[in-house]
């Protein structure tokens, strides 16, 4: 299954996240993958793993696994590239040792500190402040993006973690529209509102954290995840599914894109198992129910300053 988005390209509507992958595993992450369906692959120069995914790929195609054109590769801007996205980009581009990118996301809707192209670091004040650059407007940072486009080297540009007001000025000051915003969505944490306004304006929306972030995201933030959720066990049993399954066919049928993430291969075929059933009216409503606007990704952690505040 495939998403057109508004660029004319088509995008899967499940892909494989790389977002903390150790980077001696990716090899056989990427190739079993392939092997298994997946198309979509999301990558981002912050995961540091680059340059490992372009070998997995570079032994994909010459081992004939799959053909270029046939993969949909997506990595992202980071903040301290706001002001060097050109170099950023090809940067990427030449760690993942492609021609061309099929989509490219500003990370984050904020510039930070430069400290050298690809290097992806958050630098922080004497106050254990990230160290925003104010000199640097989203606007300028888009319009950039756009010459990637023109320049042949991304089919569609995108961003990830805006809300409303951000993504509803870069509608006002873009030339090409936002393909796509990639944001936390999950049973937890449903933005209803913000999806519905993408959606109606023609941005397609990617939840990345599609399973609430699990183990990951509880180790590194303290979390819960809505897998444990009773209500969510009790509908994977009506259906015979596991609750990863469920919770990622939920997000399919509100017409997203998922991009869960796994190192264990039988979560790998897993989670791409989505496509044989279909929730009924009346689960997807207990879902909607179970909704707490729960943010489990909170990079404040670390940046000493919470973003979305």
């Amino acid at each position: 299954m495939e998403i057109t988005l508004n660029s004319g390209y088509k995008m899967p509507i499940v892909g494989l996240g790389v977002w903390r992958m150790e980077k001696e595993g990716i090899r056989d992450l990427v190739i079993n993958s392939i092997k298994i369906g997946y198309r979509h692959l999301d990558c981002a120069a912050d995961y540091k793993n680059e340059a490992e995914v372009g070998e997995a790929l570079s032994e994909a195609f010459k081992e004939g696994l799959v053909k270029r054109e046939d993969l949909f590769v997506t990595t992202k801007l980071w903040n301290s590239d706001h002001g060097h996205v050109v170099e950023a980009c090809k940067d990427s581009l030449k760690k993942l040792q492609l021609d061309y990118l099929d989509l490219y996301l500003v990370h984050f809707p904020v510039a930070t500190k430069h400290t050298g192209v690809g290097t992806t670091d958050s630098a922080l004040g004497d106050d254990g402040v990230l160290d925003i650059d104010t000199t640097i407007s989203l606007e300028t940072t888009w319009h950039d993006m756009e010459k990637l486009v023109s320049m042949g080297l991304v089919r569609s540009i995108g961003i990830s973690n805006y809300d409303v007001f951000l993504t509803r000025d870069c509608l006002a000051y873009s030339k090409i529209k936002p393909a796509v915003n990639q944001i936390e969505k999950h049973p937890y944490f449903q933005r209803d509102s913000l999806v519905k306004f993408c959606q109606k304006h023609g941005i397609c929306v990617t939840a990345h954290t599609p399973l609430g972030g699990a183990t990951a995201n509880a180790e590194w933030f303290g979390t819960v995840s809505c897998l444990d959720d009773p209500a969510l066990k009790e509908v994977a049993e009506k259906y015979k599914k596991t609750v990863a399954q469920v919770v990622l066919r939920w997000g399919i049928q509100r017409n997203t894109v998922v991009i869960p993430k796994t190192s264990k291969p039988e979560r790998l075929e897993e989670n791409f198992k989505v496509f044989d059933f279909e929730l009924a009216k009346e689960d997807m409503e207990v879902i909607k129910s179970m909704d707490r606007k729960y943010r489990t990704n909170q990079p404040a952690k670390f940046w000493g300053i919470d973003l979305y505040a």
